[in-house]
């Protein structure tokens, strides 16, 4: 009798229909949590025993549906091709299996069952129109989360960017960690980022290659912060070109003011630019021990190659064009001469004393106007601080009534106390500002009006870091230097010649130094 019931289990699983059960989840944490893969599969084997399915492979996969292609579905698919015998899928339900509509149309293609357990549908060739209709629905459906998740995760990023905060992954130099309000932040990496404030001031001076720098960078150990291989000198010319290291950034083509610490200064940064884009150097080839104060300043007027010194007799310092391009006609020129050249130049910012007096009283008229803006914006900063504290205590009062939890009043006082500090950062730095406005604009004045004697008295090197601060686009050709004044030298340049050109007394003060002053209304 036992004999004969096990006859029949036996012709039962071998009639049985056969099938592959397929289970999913969309991350890595899903799968961490550890229920969620089991839950699944527990659900599909109880269902297949309960209906008579025999269980003959199954499937899992643990990563997004966004894309096709998932390994374990293209196995699964690769599977009921080649066993015709197996034509009936178990899934939990419809966003499990496919959540796009090429792995729709791949699976229908295959004319398999498909039981979508929690859904309590069953999916064949035999189904009728209205059902397939309803599954096409979801199918579509499905597709549209997975449109509205990665529009809704772009929203993110552009709203952490408008905030300030970089929406992606840090970039060198910096690393990811946690904000106070629980958003994703990027600090100063304590190893990396002083190497890369470091790379863009070597980088500037104008006297390293990429390759150079490349190899001056490893040497002081700067590696890719997961693989910790060396970086590479394409990784490098990247860092140079990002404006992040200055705390502003560039997002879907917006240009922000970061939250996060610069590494270096904007106009370090747009020094660098211009080193890399060969408006203030060109690319140098070798090296040399001696300190030559001009290399690296001054392009051919003919060919826009650099010119570069050398030493003749162990004594004499003398500059000529590199010839990168081909051989130029430019001859070789002393250094003393290029020195007479730049002395005169830096002569067009000289004042006397009368007109430093002049111009130091229009900048402290113009700096009446500095000051009612900061006072403007620290009254508006100081008129949100209040309102946010009127916040917080109006909270306070509620928690202590009931009617909002302590967690909830704790989270938001956390969150309006951020932006307070904010708040404070931004008033203390207008008040700053507000005292140092006037004191580097009298600095500025001193050191145009001194520019030729300090350069006569410097050694080479700073010879070279005054030039650079001073002065842009220097060529010579044919014995002539040319070049252009950084601002705001470039409007002291052109303050001191109107000056010096206006000797005339019946054109009085507010001629002399009509480009200087600031403009007036029609009321003023």
């Amino acid at each position: 009798m036992a004999s004969r019931n096990w006859g029949k289990t036996q012709s039962k699983q071998q009639t049985a229909p056969r099938a592959v059960v397929y289970a999913r989840v969309s991350s890595k944490e899903q799968e961490k949590e550890g229920f969620s893969i089991p839950a699944q599969l527990k659900l599909l084997s109880e269902y297949a025993a309960i209906n008579g399915i025999r269980v003959a492979e199954e499937f899992v996969d643990v990563e997004t549906a966004k894309k096709s292609g998932r390994t374990h579905f293209d196995k699964m698919m690769t599977y009921l091709r080649r066993h015709p015998t197996v034509r009936v899928l178990l899934v939990e339900k419809t966003d499990r299996l496919y959540r796009n509509l090429k792995d729709w149309v791949t699976v229908d293609d295959l004319d398999v069952e498909i039981h979508f357990v929690k859904e309590g549908t069953v999916l064949s060739y035999d189904s009728r129109s209205s059902e397939k209709f309803m599954h096409g629905i979801k199918v579509l459906m499905a597709k549209n989360y997975i449109d509205n998740l990665s529009e809704e995760t772009r929203k993110g990023m552009l709203e952490k960017a408008e905030q300030g905060i970089w929406p992606s992954c840090a970039p060198l130099g910096y690393h990811n960690t946690d904000g106070p309000n629980g958003k994703k932040i990027i600090e100063v990496d304590p190893v990396a980022g002083p190497l890369i404030a470091k790379m863009f001031e070597w980088y500037a001076t104008g006297r390293y290659s990429l390759r150079q720098l490349g190899v001056k960078a490893r040497s002081h150990g700067l590696t890719f912060r997961k693989s910790g291989q060396p970086v590479t000198n394409s990784t490098i010319h990247k860092i140079l070109r990002n404006r992040i290291y200055t705390g502003e950034f560039d997002w879907k083509g917006k240009r922000y003011q970061g939250s996060h610490e610069p590494l270096v200064t904007s106009e370090l940064w747009a020094r660098v630019q211009g080193v890399l884009d060969g408006r203030h150097t060109s690319k140098l080839r070798g090296s040399s021990a001696h300190d030559f104060a001009f290399t690296g300043l001054i392009t051919c007027g003919h060919c826009g190659c650099a010119m570069v010194g050398e030493l003749k007799k162990k004594k004499y310092v003398y500059y000529h064009c590199t010839g990168f391009k081909g051989k130029c006609g430019e001859p070789y020129t002393r250094e003393e001469v290029l020195e007479e050249k730049f002395t005169s130049y830096l002569r067009k910012l000289r004042f006397d004393d009368d007109v430093f007096e002049w111009v130091s009283r229009a900048l402290k008229d113009s700096c009446a106007d500095e000051k009612r803006e900061h006072a403007e914006a620290i009254a508006r900063l100081e008129k949100e601080r209040n309102r946010l504290q009127q916040r917080i205590d109006a909270m306070y009062i509620d928690k202590l009534d009931g009617r909002v939890s302590e967690e909830f009043y704790d989270r938001m006082r956390t969150q309006w106390r951020d932006e307070q500090a904010r708040c404070a950062k931004d008033i203390e730095r207008h008040e700053m500002a507000d005292d140092s406005y006037m004191d580097e604009g009298i600095e500025l004045l001193k050191l145009a009006k001194d520019a030729h004697r300090l350069f006569e008295k410097q050694s080479a090197k700073e010879k070279s870091r005054m030039l650079n601060f001073l002065l842009s686009n220097c060529t010579w050709a044919h014995g002539e230097l040319n070049a252009e004044f950084q601002q705001p030298f470039d409007s002291l340049a052109e303050t001191a010649m109107i000056a010096a050109q206006a000797s005339a007394p019946k054109m009085g003060d507010s001629a002399r130094f009509e480009k200087w002053l600031p403009e007036l209304d029609s009321n003023q």
